[in-house]
């Protein structure tokens, strides 16, 4: 529909951007993201195409600031078609925001989850709500151990938010954080997709992409490496893909008239499964309740 909205977070780098670009196609783009420059570059980008965009300053570490951010967009009025939380990172050290939580949990998952529930009552029947997840939290993929990766690591919100994972994890640096926070999307999906039939909550695996700033922490040799020698190569790769590989996916099932809720999709927009323990319902459903006490702390 040419009226309709979509609100996505993350949007001035590597998928988000992209995909930005490509739902202006569909209707108005709500940029939500921390850097008000970049977001006005987005904005210019959008706009000069023909397209509209709004930009709304956010950090989504910081759950008052996430607050707020949501009742901006509400007060827009916009009719809102989707929502695409997108936004992550993946810190290759320990961070904490102001309130003393792990800074890849908080911007991850909490802020996320903080955004979603704020804006959902003020929702459409038939919303499309899309989590942008990752498979490193399987143990049992072949393609992320492979890759250093462990598996999630949960214990409970309250100990993620400080930083503690499962003991006997990845030895790269800032994966389980990364992988934990992953999960906690993927069972956020699941757990709302049953508790709020109305919506469509669904999440995608984009593949791994060598080509976004996700690894900006990385030294300046393998930043330049990922982006200009193997990204054009990634879609030929098994799970790998690239920016605007991932935004023409990303894009197809955030617009499309599909009624499904709680699907997982892959890097080329198919149904998979995720860890055993994610897709317990107990498991998913203790993550949701866990994450609604923890965000209950923070002062209105």
């Amino acid at each position: 529909m040419p009226d309709s909205a979509y609100v996505i977070t993350g949007p001035t780098s590597g998928f988000g951007r992209r995909t930005a670009l490509e739902l202006a196609g569909h209707g108005t783009v709500v940029l939500v993201g921390r850097d008000a420059a970049k977001l006005d570059d987005v904005r210019g980008s959008i706009e000069s195409g023909g397209g509209k965009a709004v930009p709304v300053v956010c950090d989504l570490a910081d759950p008052v600031g996430v607050r707020r951010a949501a009742a901006q967009i509400i007060a827009l009025g916009l009719p809102i078609a989707g929502v695409l939380n997108n936004a992550g990172i993946f810190p290759n050290r320990p961070r904490a925001n102001a309130l003393g939580w792990n800074l890849a949990y908080a911007t991850n998952h909490l802020g996320p989850f903080m955004f979603t529930e704020t804006l959902a009552p003020h929702l459409e029947d038939g919303t499309q709500v899309v989590f942008v997840v990752s498979a490193v939290e399987d143990p049992e993929r072949k393609a992320a151990t492979m890759s250093g990766f462990r598996g999630a690591r949960y214990i409970s919100a309250e100990a993620s938010a400080r930083g503690e994972w499962v003991p006997g994890g990845s030895k790269l640096p800032g994966a389980d954080a990364y992988a934990t926070s992953k999960q906690c999307n993927l069972a956020t999906v699941l757990a709302f997709a049953r508790e709020t039939p109305r919506l469509r909550f669904n999440a995608i695996e984009p593949g791994f992409a060598p080509g976004t700033n996700l690894g900006r922490d990385a030294n300046l040799f393998l930043r330049l490496l990922s982006k200009y020698v193997l990204s054009p190569l990634a879609p030929l790769i098994k799970y790998w893909t690239n920016p605007g590989t991932a935004a023409r996916v990303i894009t197809r099932v955030l617009t499309g008239e599909s009624d499904a809720t709680g699907v997982y999709y892959d890097e080329k927009g198919r149904p998979m499964r995720g860890s055993a323990q994610v897709h317990d319902p107990a498991f998913n459903a203790r993550v949701v309740a866990e994450t609604r006490a923890l965000l209950k702390t923070v002062p209105a």
